[in-house]
């Protein structure tokens, strides 16, 4: 059961600081590949970030599933 409207609970604190590892996971992520040699995303970083941070949640997505089993 979800917290009250406009109220947060633990879990939606800790469901926030999840989304908030997984965005912070593809800015790094980003980052570390825009330290390569001739690699300059210009404009389109932003999109380059969002596809990182789906990246890293399908990881911990598979890893957490996966160690279910």
């Amino acid at each position: 059961m979800g917290s009250k409207k406009y109220s947060l609970n633990i879990a939606d604190g800790k469901r926030i600081l999840l989304g908030l590892g997984i965005a912070v996971a593809g800015a790094v992520l980003t980052y570390l590949t825009d330290l390569i040699p001739y690699v300059d995303f210009g404009a389109y970083t932003p999109i380059v970030v969002a596809v990182w941070s789906v990246i890293a949640n399908t990881v911990r997505k598979f890893i957490k599933d996966y160690s279910n089993e």
